[in-house]
C-alpha cells in the first residue's frame, strides 16, 4: 500500500468514524452547518460509505445490508446521514432540491434518477467522475457504474437529478418523507473494507 494510499485510507477513516457511532445508536446525524469544507467532506463521507456496501447483493423490496433494492440503498444510505426519504425511487425523485441535469452541476452524494416514458424507476446516488453507486437488478448487487453507459433493456436513461444533503436541504427532505413515511428497518450497520469496483 503507498503512502498515499495509506493517508486517504485514514483520512476517510477519520471522516466515517462520527456517522458510523451515530448511525449504530440509530440517531440522525446533525445537519452540517459549517463552511464550504464542512460540506465538501460531508460528501466525501457520503461517498465512502455508498462505496463501502459495493458487492452487497440485490433483493428486491430490500432496505438493509442483508440485501438492497435501488431505492431501500439510497434510503439506508441518506438515513446514516440524517435524512428521512421516502420508500420509492418515484417518491425519492419528488425530495430535497431539484438540480438542472447538467454534468458540471452535479456533486456528490446527489441522487440520480432513470427511467423510461417520464416514469422513475431507479435511483443511485452520484460519487463524482462521471460515476454512480446504486443495487443493480442486472448485476445482482451494489455496484458502481459509468453516466455514459449505453441504454438497454436492462439500463433505463438518466432523467434528473436531486440534491438532499445539506443542512437546508436536510429539513426539506425530512419534511417531505414526513408526507410519505418509510417503514424503518433496522439501522446502518459498520462499513466493511470493500474496494470500489470498475
Amino acid at each position: 500500500m503507498s503512502r498515499t494510499t495509506a493517508l486517504r485510507a485514514l483520512f476517510f477513516s477519520v471522516l466515517l468514524l462520527p456517522v458510523v457511532a451515530v448511525a449504530q445508536e440509530g440517531r440522525p446525524v446533525p445537519s452540517d452547518d459549517s463552511p464550504r469544507f464542512g460540506m465538501e467532506a460531508r460528501r466525501d463521507s457520503v461517498v465512502a460509505f455508498a462505496r463501502q456496501q459495493l458487492g452487497i447483493r440485490y433483493v428486491f423490496g430490500g432496505t438493509s445490508t442483508r440485501g438492497f433494492d435501488c431505492s431501500g440503498f439510497t434510503q439506508y444510505l441518506a438515513r446514516a446521514f440524517g435524512v428521512n426519504l421516502p420508500r420509492t425511487a418515484a417518491q425519492q425523485a419528488r425530495v430535497g432540491t431539484e438540480i438542472p441535469r447538467e454534468r458540471s452541476m452535479l456533486r456528490p452524494g446527489d441522487l440520480l434518477t432513470f427511467g423510461r416514458g417520464g416514469r422513475v424507476t431507479h435511483i443511485g446516488v452520484y460519487v463524482g467522475d462521471g460515476r454512480y453507486v446504486h443495487a443493480s437488478s442486472g448485476r445482482g448487487q451494489i455496484t458502481e457504474s459509468n453516466l455514459d453507459r449505453p441504454q438497454s433493456n436492462l439500463v433505463r436513461a438518466w432523467m434528473g437529478v436531486r440534491r438532499v444533503f445539506g443542512s437546508q436541504i436536510d429539513s426539506t427532505a425530512a419534511t417531505v418523507a414526513q408526507r410519505a413515511p418509510a417503514p424503518r428497518q433496522g439501522t446502518p450497520a459498520v462499513p466493511r473494507a470493500t474496494r470500489p469496483r470498475s
